[in-house]
Formats: C-alpha cells, structure tokens, sequence
C-alpha cells in the first residue's frame, strides 16, 4: 500500500497538524510504502519571505523527524527538490475543468480569510493532485477540509486515465472521523491561517499563554455543560488518559466542571506527550546539516520513482518524438 501525504512549512506545525496527518503517517512506516514531503511550493500561495519560507522548511522536516519519522523507513524530502511535480502540473492542468477549481471551498475561504487570491492559490489542487499522482499513491491521510481537495486529484485522474489511457492509481482519501477537524483556541477549524493554534513545540511560556486562551462560554461551575460543544474538552480528550476523561465527561454532564482547572490540566498534559519530541528536535537542531542530508537523500530516492510516472505521462500525451 502507498500511502502518501505532505504538510506546509507556513508557521509553526501544531497539535492538528499532528493529529489530521503526522501521526497516522508515522505510524504507517512500518505497514506501507510510505512517502511524505514538505510542500514548501504549495506554501508560497501564502508565504513571500525568504527567510521565513527557508527558515520554516527546515524546521518543518525537523519537527517531523522529531515526532518519529524514520527516514530509513520511508521516502522523505522537499517538494521543491523534485522538480518532475512542476511539469506534471502543468500536463494536470490542461485537463482540469475551471469549473472543477471554481467550486473549491477553500480557495474561498482563504479568499475571505483575508489571503490575496493568485492564480496559485487558485490552482493548488492541480498541484496536489500532481503530488499524488506523480507517485501513484493509493491512500492520502488528509483532514476533512482537505477531502474536496482529494476529489479533485481523483477527477483529474480518471480524465487522464479516459482520454490517454490508463497511467494513473486513482487515490482514495483516509481521515479519521474522530480527528476530522482539530478545533483552534476559537473553537474554528485549528489553522495557521486563522492565527488559532496550538504549535507542538512552543516554549513552556508560549504554551500556557495559548491554553489559557482557549475560548469557553460563561456557563457558571456547577451549571450543565454539553463537552460536545465545548473545543476546550475537544482538545482535552485528545490527550487525557481514558480514566480521566471519564471523569471530566462526568463534571460537565452533571456539573462541576472549572475550565481554569481542566486548562492547566491540559496544559500539564500536553508538556508531557511532547517531552520525548522535544528532547529529539533539540538535538537535530544543534545539526542542521543532519537533517539536510536526510532531504537531499529523500529526494534522490523520490525522483527515482517520479521519473518514471513522468516519462510514462510524456509518452501517453506525446511530448515524447
């Protein structure tokens, strides 16, 4: 099973970063042929720094090497070191329907976020879908606001497939439905372009600041509270250990619930799961050159298997004489 998936060195990765992909890509090393990257081209519809960009690729590929990733157990690099993804998309593109990109909610929602519309922002899933298919990927670990997305990758396909032949795995989406959309400190979908997160590694200072802001309602303590709606026990179940979030289900049906308590609760729980992590990401940054070696080897061992979906795309399409 291919299972590929990539994530956007934009800002500093957070805990729905984690849960919506990193996670259940590492823990697929070992059961699949694993590729992920980091798209730093998707990234520059949104960053126009280059420091920030540079800065932040690195530390993207660091962090994920921190959480577990094993690059001896997978292909990992950058997406910008395999150049075949820029011709793909482009051959993707002139099969792609403007309608099928003018229905995407997310170029909308970016729109109205306040992010300049470009032709890049407005063609990303051409490029997504090149990333995809230019690996012949079969499973996409991905968060429910990336689903369209997905099936936009799968229509491009299945037209490349029906009016050249068949070239491409048509890709089918994975999501957890119980970590479908990581809810922010607003209770929004968690989005470093909602400025709602909470980063992975942030300072100890940093982190207490993010999980005391953590927007709850004013229902007094020994009122009846629905943790359904509530994003504080969202994010709280994702790391409380299953006694006590029994516990805490029962403070809020029944009431007794203290918000202030159950944030420093969290806030204790999160410094604890990230610990190991964070010991790791100390050491690979005091080596930078470590971890660029990794990606320069990632990326020998990607364009091996990229140049040969390519060179089949050229074939079926005739850009070979």
């Amino acid at each position: 099973m291919r299972i590929l998936s990539g994530i956007q060195p934009s800002g500093q990765l957070h805990i729905g970063n984690y849960f919506g992909m990193m996670r259940s890509m590492i823990a697929n090393m070992d059961s699949s042929e694993l590729y992920a990257f980091i798209v730093d081209l998707h990234a520059l519809t949104s960053v126009q720094d280059r420091e920030r960009l540079s800065r932040g690729t690195l530390e993207a590929a660091t962090d994920f090497l921190a959480l577990g990733l094993d690059p001896e157990r997978c292909t990992f690099w950058v997406q910008s070191d395999v150049p075949e993804v820029t011709e793909l998309a482009w051959v993707l593109s002139t099969l792609t329907p403007m309608g099928l990109l003018e229905r995407c909610h997310s170029y909308k929602d970016k729109v109205a976020k306040g992010i300049v519309p470009s032709h890049g922002l407005f063609a990303y899933p051409v490029l997504m879908a090149a990333d995809i298919l230019l690996f012949q990927a079969e499973r996409v670990p991905v968060g429910k606001d990336q689903k369209q997305h997905l099936e936009v990758a799968r229509d491009i396909a299945i037209k490349f497939n029906n009016t050249f032949g068949e070239t491409f795995v048509v890709p089918e989406p994975v999501i957890d439905d119980s970590l479908a959309t990581i809810p922010g400190l607003d209770g929004q979908k968690m989005s470093k372009s909602y400025g709602n997160t909470i980063p992975i590694f942030a300072s100890e200072k940093e982190l207490k600041k993010k999980v005391m802001a953590i927007v709850t309602d004013a229902t007094p303590v020994e009122a009846v509270k629905d943790p359904d709606n509530c994003n504080l026990y969202s994010l709280f179940k994702l790391f409380a250990p299953k006694d006590r979030l029994t516990e805490v289900h029962g403070l809020y049906v029944n009431g007794g619930a203290m918000y202030g308590k159950i944030k420093l609760e969290l806030l204790d729980l999160l410094w604890e799961y990230f610990r190991e992590p964070r010991e790791k990401r100390a050491q690979l940054l005091a080596d930078p050159g470590q971890v660029r070696e990794i990606l320069q080897r990632g990326a020998v061992k990607a364009r091996e298997k990229a140049v040969v979906t390519l060179d089949l795309v050229r074939d079926r399409v005739g850009l070979k004489y």
